[in-house]
């Protein structure tokens, strides 16, 4: 099984619910649902929404070969759910904080090893993100 440093620091779920696994399959599925318009099936920049935007949309397999090797986890959960915000279509990129919002908590490793929480659904975003770097 394939590692994906950085993304798993540890599980927790804030309540009695049990701790979930991270799926890098279910993020995949996410990214088909919420993504691939504007970043393109193979994650390249190349969605049919893509020339509609105001700025160039990047290709996610390279977010790691762009920040030194290592997935920029933080600043990838940030821009997602909203933390940090990013022009697109001379307005914000959508927001989908809402959408990957759950009670289950987990723990990713930032890249200096501290702890960020992030609903499960994000984690598994975040994981297929990683899971689809080029070398």
């Amino acid at each position: 099984m394939r590692s994906y440093r950085g993304i798993l620091l540890a599980l927790f779920a804030t309540g009695p619910a049990q701790a979930q696994e991270v799926s890098v399959s279910e993020g995949s599925e996410l990214y088909r649902t919420y993504c691939w318009q504007c970043h393109g099936f193979e994650a390249t920049g190349d969605g049919p929404m893509a020339e509609m935007l105001a700025i160039r949309t990047p290709d996610l397999t390279k977010l790691a070969g762009e920040n030194g090797g290592v997935f920029p986890i933080d600043r990838i959960a940030e821009q997602i759910d909203g933390r940090s915000q990013l022009l697109a279509h001379g307005g914000e990129m959508p927001i989908f904080g809402a959408v990957f919002e759950t009670d289950q908590q987990i723990a990713v490793a930032l890249p200096s090893g501290q702890p960020m929480m992030v609903g499960l659904p994000l984690a598994n975003l975040l994981a297929f993100l990683e899971s689809i770097q080029s070398e």
